[in-house]
């Protein structure tokens, strides 16, 4: 091999071996220090693009989520409502057979009568009653219940003053002017009111069981794609290291090369 002073071929190699793995270093250091092995765009261009879409899916599923534990709580302020309604009607019906007793007087039926106006301004009350300032009752919502809002579940409209036994109810001047068939009839049309509630709620409970699940698989797809395995990164990270001090002496080593000439010409 010629000896020359000019080009130094050895350190130019050894220069450039050295940029690569200082360049590799400096990644594996972003990548641990980051812990993400997407530490920019052109790390995985595809990975990131699918990894923007994902966690977006994840954040709608949560978002979604949210929705619908609001929905249970409309559901469940509704039920609270229709239960009570259920008290005051089994009231109204117990003032109902009090007042056919043919032992009480004028005086005890009109006392009854009494609590009987009371009782109808109640479920007039109830039948106003609002949830963030949305009506609890003839009021039909749609909730959605995927992240892509495909799918969704439809609160059907629970209309309590809608009633004919409640609306008979609430007509009647007093307890005579109104028959038990028609607070039966009130009594069934409430109760059947919280059965629909509570299928509502049962379905409701297995959507967001799961939109939980869709998001735990959402969150571990887009974590095989952006987190760094720091077993294996810093097995690389020794590598680098490794083969740039390694580099570093190789350099200062081809840079005295040049020394050779000049012993040559001494």
């Amino acid at each position: 091999m010629a000896v020359v002073i000019n080009t130094n071929s050895a350190a130019s190699v050894a220069s450039n071996n050295l940029a690569a793995s200082n360049t590799m270093l400096q990644k594996s250091l972003n990548r641990l220090s980051s812990g993400s092995k997407i530490v920019s765009p052109a790390d995985d261009a595809g990975g990131l693009a699918v990894s923007v879409k994902l966690t977006a899916a994840a954040k709608r599923s949560a978002a979604a989520n949210n929705n619908i534990g609001n929905s249970m709580s409309y559901l469940q302020t509704q039920d609270g409502a229709l239960k009570v309604a259920g008290k005051v009607l089994d009231r109204v019906s117990e003032l109902k057979t009090l007042y056919e007793d043919p032992t009480k007087s004028a005086t005890d039926k009109a006392n009854y009568d009494t609590e009987f106006s009371q009782l109808k301004l109640q479920l007039t009350s109830l039948a106003a009653e609002k949830f963030n300032t949305i009506d609890v009752f003839n009021q039909a919502l749609t909730t959605q219940v995927s992240e892509d809002g495909a799918q969704t579940v439809n609160l059907s409209a629970k209309d309590l003053s809608g009633n004919a036994g409640v609306t008979a109810v609430q007509a009647a001047g007093n307890l005579g002017a109104v028959t038990l068939d028609n607070i039966k009839t009130a009594i069934e049309g409430v109760a059947t009111m919280r059965a629909t509630n509570g299928a509502e709620q049962s379905r409701l409970g297995f959507a967001s069981e799961v939109l939980t699940v869709n998001k735990a698989n959402l969150e571990a797809a887009n974590s095989r794609i952006v987190d760094v395995d720091v077993a294996a990164e810093s097995t690389q990270l020794a590598r680098w290291n490794t083969l740039v001090q390694a580099g570093t002496a190789m350099l200062a080593q081809a840079n005295g090369s040049a020394q050779t000439a000049l012993r040559l010409l001494s």
